[in-house]
C-alpha cells in the first residue's frame, strides 16, 4: 500500500543529550524513546539506524511511514491511530534494503511478579526468567534478554547476530533493583552473545550471561540462545523417587570425570558405555564431577563460570538430559557436585560483573578464597542467595539430578578458613562463623527438600560442626548425607601401615565407629585422594603387587559394610596403578591382567551383596543397626561386627588385617545354625589365594563374647568376610 497523505503534528522534540544516550546505544531507559508512542492523533515511530539512507515503519495493515532523520542516526515519523504492530524498512547507499521488526515496540518480556520475588530474593524458578529465552512475545517469536546490573549505567545485548555491536540493541532498565530488559524479534537459539555494560566508571565490559543456560565451547567464552526440546522419558523413576527416602536405602556411588573417564565420549555416547559398565559393577548411582561450565580443565569443573549451563565440551544440554534419562531408565541415580561457595575471577564471567563487587562480597577479607584464587559469594545479599538456591533447584527440577554434594562447605561456614589472624572479619557477635553462608545452605537445603522429595543433598564437610545432617527446624544446616572425611583420612592411614606394624595403630581403623551416628554419613574414597603425589589407591597399599591388591580387596569389604553410604572414584575399583590425571583416561589396559579383573568382580559381587542384605543400609543411621563382636583385637589385627536390618536379620563382617591367615578363630553369634560366607576377599575368583570355609560354617550353642552361640572360623590373609544366615 502506498503512503496515505495525513497531517503531520509536531512531534515532540528530544533533548541533544537523549539523543546522544540514545544512538549511543548508552540510554537506561531506550524504550521510553524508541519504539511507538502516543501523540496527538496518532503515534511517534522513532528508531536509531546508523548510516541510514532512509527509513520506513511499514504498519502491519499496509500502511507505509516514512521516517526523517532527526540526528546522528535518529529516526522519527507520525503514523496516525490505530496504533499497529510494524517493520522497519532500512535502505543503505550502494547497499541492500533491510527489513526487521522492531525491539522497542514491545512491552516488557519480564512480569512486574517476577520482578517483585526476585527483589525479595524468593524467585525459586529465576531460570524461567533471567537469561536469554527463545519464546512468543506480544504472538512474535524471537528471543527474549533479561540481567540483573545494579550498578550498570547502561546495557547492551551483543552477538554474532549484530556484529557484536550493540548501539541497536541496548536494554531497559525495568526496576531499582537492577533487572535490564530486550525482546529481539526473530532471533533464533543458537546465536552467541554476551552483555555489554556501562560501569559507574564509565568503562563498557562485555560479561557472559550469568544465568546462559547454553554456552560455547571453551576455550570461547560467549553465551548462546539455548532451547530445550527433550521429552523426559523417566516418569516411573521420578515417581519412585518421590516415594523413597534415599537416606535409608542403598546407595553406593560411583563417582567420575566425564573427561577423562573415556576421553573422547560426549553426553551420547557416554551413556551406552558408562551404563554397561555401572550394571555390570552394581553401583546404585553415579556422581558425575562438575557439569557446570568452566573455563579451565584442569580446575576439574570445580571454577564455575556458569552455572546454569552445563558444559558444551561434552554436547548440547539436551544431550545431557539424555545421558541422565538413560541412566534412569537403567536404575541409576545421578549425583552431581555443585560449587556454591566461590568462583573464578575471569574477567567476562562474574567477577566485578557491573563494575562492581556484584556476585562476591566487596571486602577481600570475606571476598576471596586465597588458597583458590577465587572470589566468595556475598551469601547475605538476597539476591546472589536467590541466583544459588534457585541454581540447585535447576539441576534437580530441569535435569532431574537426583542429588547434589555440595563441595568445599567448611570454606563456606567459617569466616577463618585457611586466614591468618587479621585477614578474616568476625560475624557481628564476634564469633568466626559465617552466619549469612550457614543460613544461605539452610534455605538451599529445606527449599530443595521441600520442592524435590526423595532427593538428597550431600556435604564435603571436613571440620566436626555439629549438626550438618540435622534438620534445619533444630538448627541445622539440613543436610541429608555428610561426606565422612575422618574415616577416610584414619582408615587410609592405617592401610597405608605394613600389616607388621597396625596393632599399634589399631585406633585409626575402629575409631570412627564411635561417632558413626553422630552425622548420617557417606564414606568417601574420592578423586581427592588419588591426584597431587597421592597415588592411587593401589599405590598407598604396602607390600608387593599381590599384597596390594589383597589390602585392597579387604579394605574395600571393610568400607561396603562400615555403617554410612560409600562412593568410589573411577578406578580404583580396577586397582589404577597410577595417579589420576584428568589430561589423560583410565589405566583400563591393566584390566588384561587377571587380578586385576579379579577386584573388578569383587567390586561387582560387593555391590549385589550390599543392595540384597539390608542389613547393611536399613540402619545406616541408627546405632541399633551395629554391634561389636570384636573391636579391640589390635595383637592380631582382626575387625569383627554387626550389622542388624529392621526385621532384625543380621550380617557378620570380619576383617583380618595382618599378612598371615588366622585360625582356627572363634567368634560369638546371636543364634547357631547355618551361616553362609558370603564375601570372601581371598577367593580365588577375585585373585586372591582362596582361603576360606568352603562357602559356608555352621555355628553351634557354645555361648562366646557375650553371645548365645559362636563358631570356629579360618581368616584368610589381608582377607575379609561376610556371613549371613542362610536363607
Amino acid at each position: 500500500m502506498a503512503s496515505k497523505k495525513v497531517d503531520i503534528p509536531a512531534l515532540p522534540e528530544l533533548h541533544p543529550d537523549h539523543i546522544a544516550s540514545l544512538v549511543s546505544g548508552s540510554h537506561p531507559r531506550p524504550h521510553d524513546a524508541l519504539g511507538q508512542h502516543p501523540v496527538d492523533g496518532g503515534f511517534v515511530i522513532r528508531t536509531v539506524r546508523p548510516l541510514a539512507a532512509a527509513v520506513v515503519a511499514v504498519r502491519a495493515d499496509g500502511l507505509r511511514v516514512p521516517l526523517s532523520h532527526v540526528s546522528d542516526g535518529l529516526w522519527q515519523g507520525f503514523a496516525p491511530a490505530p496504533g499497529q504492530p510494524y517493520l522497519l524498512e532500512t535502505d543503505y547507499d550502494g547497499g541492500p534494503s533491510w527489513t526487521a521488526d522492531d525491539p522497542y515496540r514491545f512491552v516488557p518480556s519480564v512480569g512486574e511478579i517476577d520482578l517483585y520475588l526476585w527483589g525479595e530474593g524468593r524467585h525459586e524458578q529465576l531460570w524461567h526468567v533471567l537469561g536469554a529465552h527463545y519464546r512468543p512475545h506480544e504472538d512474535v517469536a524471537g528471543t527474549s534478554f533479561s540481567v540483573w546490573a545494579p550498578h550498570a549505567k547502561a546495557v547492551r545485548v551483543v552477538g554474532d547476530f549484530n556484529d557484536w555491536n550493540g548501539v541497536g540493541h541496548s536494554m531497559r532498565r525495568l526496576d531499582d533493583n537492577g533487572v535490564w530488559e530486550l525482546f529481539v524479534p526473530a532471533l533464533e537459539p543458537g546465536a552467541a552473545y554476551k552483555f555489554e555494560l556501562l560501569t559507574p566508571s564509565g568503562e563498557w565490559v562485555k560479561r557472559a550471561d550469568p544465568m546462559a543456560r547454553y554456552t560455547e565451547i571453551p576455550p570461547l567464552t560467549a553465551s548462546k540462545i539455548g532451547q530445550s526440546l527433550y521429552q523426559w522419558g523417566d516418569d516411573d523413576w521420578m515417581t519412585r523417587r518421590a516415594q523413597t527416602d534415599p537416606h535409608n536405602s542403598p546407595m553406593s556411588v560411583y563417582e567420575l570425570h566425564v573427561g577423562s573417564w573415556r576421553p573422547g565420549l560426549d553426553y551420547r555416547a557416554l551413556a551406552d558405555q558408562l551404563i554397561d559398565y555401572i550394571q555390570q559393577l552394581g553401583f546404585t548411582h553415579v556422581e558425575f564431577m562438575p557439569l557446570a561450565e568452566h573455563p579451565f580443565g584442569g580446575s576439574w569443573g570445580y571454577q564455575v563460570t556458569g552455572y546454569y549451563a552445563p558444559t558444551s565440551r561434552f554436547g548440547h544440554p539436551d544431550d545431557l538430559k539424555y545421558l541422565i534419562d538413560r541412566l534412569h531408565g537403567a536404575g541409576i541415580g545421578v549425583i552431581m557436585d555443585w560449587v556454591p561457595g566461590h568462583f573464578p575471577k575471569d574477567e567476562w564471567a562474574l567477577a566485578k560483573f557491573d563494575g562492581e563487587a556484584l556476585y562476591e562480597h566487596a571486602d577481600p577479607r570475606r571476598g576471596e578464597q586465597m588458597d583458590w584464587g577465587t572470589l566468595i559469594f556475598d551469601f547475605g545479599q538476597s539476591q546472589v542467595r536467590n541466583f544459588l538456591v534457585a541454581n540447585a533447584l535447576y539441576w534437580l527440577e530441569e535435569f532431574h539430578i537426583d542429588g547434589l554434594r555440595v563441595d568445599a562447605v567448611a570454606s563456606m561456614i567459617y569466616l577463618d578458613y585457611s586466614r591468618k589472624e587479621g585477614e578474616w572479619l568476625p560475624n557481628i557477635y564476634g564469633g568466626r562463623e559465617n552466619l549469612e553462608a550457614i543460613s544461605f545452605l539452610q534455605e538451599v537445603n529445606a527449599t530443595a527438600y521441600k520442592r524435590n522429595p526423595g532427593i538428597v543433598m550431600i556435604a564435603e564437610e571436613s571440620t566436626s560442626w555439629p549438626g550438618v545432617t540435622k534438620p534445619t527446624a533444630a538448627s541445622g544446616l539440613g543436610y541429608g548425607l555428610k561426606w565422612n572425611m575422618g574415616w577416610m583420612h584414619d582408615s587410609l592411614q592405617y592401610m597405608q601401615e605394613d600389616p607388621m606394624y597396625r596393632s599399634y595403630h589399631h585406633n585409626d581403623i575402629t575409631f570412627s565407629f564411635f561417632y558413626a551416628f553422630s552425622e548420617n554419613f557417606l564414606l568417601p574414597i574420592s578423586h581427592d585422594e588419588v591426584v597431587h603425589g597421592k597415588g592411587s589407591l593401589l599405590h598407598k597399599m604396602p607390600g608387593d603387587q599381590w599384597q596390594k591388591l589383597a589390602n585392597v580387596r579387604v579394605y574395600l569389604a571393610f568400607m561396603w559394610a562400615h555403617p554410612g553410604k560409600q562412593l568410589l572414584f573411577m578406578g580404583s575399583e580396577f586397582g589404577q596403578p597410577s595417579e589420576w590425571s584428568e589430561e589423560r583416561g583410565l589405566d583400563w589396559w591393566i584390566l588384561d591382567q587377571p587380578v586385576h579383573q579379579g577386584l573388578q568382580k569383587l567390586v561387582g559381587s560387593l555391590n549385589a551383596a550390599y543392595s540384597s542384605h539390608p542389613a547393611l543400609w536399613e540402619q545406616d543411621n541408627d546405632a541399633a543397626g551395629f554391634e561389636w563382636i570384636d573391636g579391640g583385637n589390635s595383637a592380631q589385627n582382626v575387625v569383627a561386627f554387626l550389622r542388624w536390618s529392621r526385621a532384625g536379620t543380621p550380617l557378620v563382617g570380619i576383617f583380618n588385617f595382618s599378612g598371615a591367615p588366622i585360625g582356627p578363630y572363634r567368634i560369638g553369634l546371636p543364634f547357631a545354625g547355618v551361616w553362609d560366607e558370603v564375601i570372601n576377599t581371598d577367593a580365588t575368583e577375585f585373585g586372591g589365594s582362596g582361603v576360606g570355609n568352603y562357602g559356608s560354617v555352621t555355628a553351634s550353642d557354645d555361648g562366646f563374647q557375650g553371645r548365645p552361640a559362636s563358631v570356629e572360623l579360618t581368616l584368610p590373609p589381608l582377607g575379609g568376610l561376610w556371613l549371613a544366615p542362610h536363607a
